[in-house]
């Protein structure tokens, strides 16, 4: 925005008589403020347990963090139904946190919005346990002719030909091996 319009534009606020509006927003700058997609109405049991969480702190910070952001953000009958951004400065958070955690409760409840889940999408193990061993016993084995000691990669290369099994890496060997 340029200076000369950044003025204008406070100009044309400045001189609004706010008192005409009683307590709403005025109808043209409801179009300029984003509108809520998620809206959390608590039901009285889960404003309750909500409460009794915040008030036994007896739950890790981040579910403390969002139940407190779902109690703000009620827009029922008894919430407060604070903004996004009064949300983030009281709570001291981010103000996508609050609109995830308004967003995880109208979609999945409660328990999505106040815990934190798993990743969806895990990539499959390449090794199983049968194969761990293949790899275990061949790292004990007598290195080839040639070398002192089994590298990484001469493990990895080596197993896939014995066992035709699936590529592997030599940080994968050496992370199996770590852990064994």
């Amino acid at each position: 925005m340029l200076r000369s319009e950044l003025v204008v534009y406070h100009e044309r606020f400045d001189s609004l008589d706010w008192a005409d509006y009683g307590e709403g927003i005025p109808h043209h700058l409801e179009s300029v403020m984003p509108k809520k997609r998620y809206h959390v109405h608590l039901s009285d049991d889960d404003r309750h347990s909500l409460q009794k969480l915040v008030r036994s702190g007896k739950a890790p910070a981040r579910a403390l963090t969002h139940a407190r952001i779902l109690l703000k953000a009620d827009e029922g009958e008894e919430g407060p139904g604070w903004q996004d951004e009064q949300i983030a400065e009281a709570l001291e958070t981010s103000v996508p946190t609050v609109e995830r955690t308004r967003k995880r409760f109208t979609q999945g409840g409660l328990d999505d919005a106040l815990y934190h889940r798993p990743p969806r999408k895990t990539k499959p193990r390449k090794l199983d346990g049968h194969a761990e061993a293949h790899l275990i016993a061949l790292s004990c084995s007598k290195p080839p002719s040639g070398r002192d000691h089994w590298t990484m990669q001469l493990l990895a290369n080596k197993f896939v030909e014995l066992y035709d099994g699936p590529v592997i890496s030599d940080e994968l060997v050496r992370r199996t091996l770590k852990k064994k």
